[in-house]
């Protein structure tokens, strides 16, 4: 069993993000994004049943359907394991097919686009999957009043470690001259590399974290089902009482809801940020890549202050002022930004809310759920959280062809940013946590009939 504040638990949950991090920045963000389009994918684009695709589109296509797919798994499988005491068993299901698969990349190449396609969704889909449960540990693990210091510090790590192995990944690819090696397969190794990265430093998370709860009994009513379609159905049944629960937890739902609309923002900025940079201002590769570890360094300490600031002030001001940076950042991108120097500036800023949004929206979560349902609960947190991305890039790509201008399209995010605040003012945090738990199943109790009264 987990020990509140233990620093070895928290050290030993700290170190999945720094594993993990070493996936997302190098192989989503960076390499394999150019790779796709720039080798992957013939320049005329990919054919399939009769309409020819473009490699941004099939990329589009991929990040959405992997979010789907957690969408509708994530509180099922976060439900059942709760239910089975098994999180660890679940993030090490998920952080092993991720990992193998982001590694497998290597063995793509020119025209491989169905290869490709297939190995990053399943990678994608083990490292979207693996957070629900890595964020269900933060409540087990930390106090109320250490949970911001403490989510902000597994942000730290995740940027620290993602960094590292992204910095070390430029400079390789940077040096394959010097190196007897061709770029594409500087690329190809790359990713491979931080395939092995997350799953090499994850162990240190799988030996030394420990796994919170204690198994339930299955409800007669399951037992003469086979155990594995037991425990799915179980799983539904609950996802399905706490969906329509969380219409008591009114002050959650709010919350949801706000996070909802302002991580739309941020989201958004962070998958469009690069290629603003390169078709509005028309800047080198080189300075897009150099801004992005810029970003990852200066988010480690940003993902610090913020918690501490936390702490202080309470997690909500925190992220409010967060918040209110995110609508001057997109204000000043869309009407002043105009070289190099101003974008590196500017992704610093960047950096130093980026950490704090994500780790504040986190442990201000995780104060008002149940810990012993948290797996279930940080799965509805998931499905928000990838519902919300949805919308954002779907507004810009309108506005962007509507009105022929990127710039236009970048400032309509700051309604994300400001109605978000606006929902998030008006939660009050205190109630929420009183409510937790309030009218959860008792342990063992799988009959959800009831929520269905007035």
């Amino acid at each position: 069993m987990c020990e509140m504040n233990d620093r070895k638990q928290i050290f030993a949950w700290a170190m999945y993000d720094w594993a993990n991090s070493a996936y997302i920045t190098t192989v989503t963000v960076a390499v394999l994004p150019i790779y796709f389009a720039g080798t992957v994918v013939p320049p005329e684009g990919f054919l399939i049943w009769g309409t020819r695709y473009s490699a941004t589109t099939l990329w589009a296509f991929i990040i959405s359907l992997s979010t789907f797919i957690i969408f509708l798994t994530a509180p099922v499988l976060g439900a059942v394991a709760d239910f089975t005491a098994s999180k660890k068993r679940f993030l090490m299901a998920f952080c092993w097919s991720g990992s193998l698969f982001a590694t497998l990349l290597f063995f793509c190449g020119s025209g491989d686009v169905w290869k490709t396609m297939t190995f990053f969704l399943v990678a994608q889909v083990g490292f979207v999957g693996g957070n629900v449960f890595y964020d269900a540990f933060l409540p087990h693990i930390a106090s109320e009043d250490r949970m911001d210091r403490v989510s902000g510090k597994g942000y730290a790590f995740g940027y620290i470690g993602g960094g590292l192995q992204f910095a070390l990944s430029l400079a390789f690819i940077s040096c394959h001259g010097a190196l007897g090696i061709d770029r594409t397969l500087a690329a190809r190794i790359a990713m491979a590399a931080a395939g092995i990265w997350w799953a090499g430093f994850s162990a240190v998370t799988f030996i030394f974290l420990k796994e919170t709860g204690t198994p339930e009994k299955l409800p007669e009513r399951y037992r003469g089902i086979p155990r594995p379609f037991a425990f799915i159905r179980l799983g539904i049944d609950r996802t399905v009482g706490t969906a329509l629960r969380v219409r008591r937890y009114s002050h959650l739902l709010l919350f949801l809801v706000a996070f909802m609309v302002y991580d739309d923002g941020i989201q958004t900025v962070i998958t469009m940020a690069t290629i603003y940079g390169a078709e509005e201002l028309r800047l080198d590769v080189s300075v897009l890549m150099t801004t992005l570890l810029i970003i990852q360094i200066i988010a480690i300490f940003g993902a610090l202050l913020f918690g501490r600031l936390g702490e202080r002030f309470t997690a909500k001001r925190a992220l409010l002022a967060a918040l209110l940076i995110w609508s001057g950042i997109v204000i000043y991108a869309a009407r002043f930004l105009t070289g190099p120097v101003e974008y590196v500036i500017l992704g610093a800023v960047v950096g130093l809310v980026l950490g704090g949004s994500q780790a504040l929206s986190r442990s201000l979560y995780g104060s008002m759920i149940p810990a012993r349902s948290s797996a279930e609960f940080y799965g509805f947190y998931s499905v928000f959280s990838k519902f919300s991305a949805i919308w954002g890039p779907l507004a810009f790509g309108i506005i962007r062809q509507v009105s022929g201008s990127s710039r236009n399209a970048i400032v309509s995010l700051v309604i994300f940013f400001l109605v978000g605040m606006i929902l998030l003012s008006l939660v009050d945090v205190e109630k929420a946590k009183r409510a937790r738990g309030s009218d959860l199943p008792a342990e063992g109790d799988g009959d959800f009939s009831t929520v269905l009264a007035p």
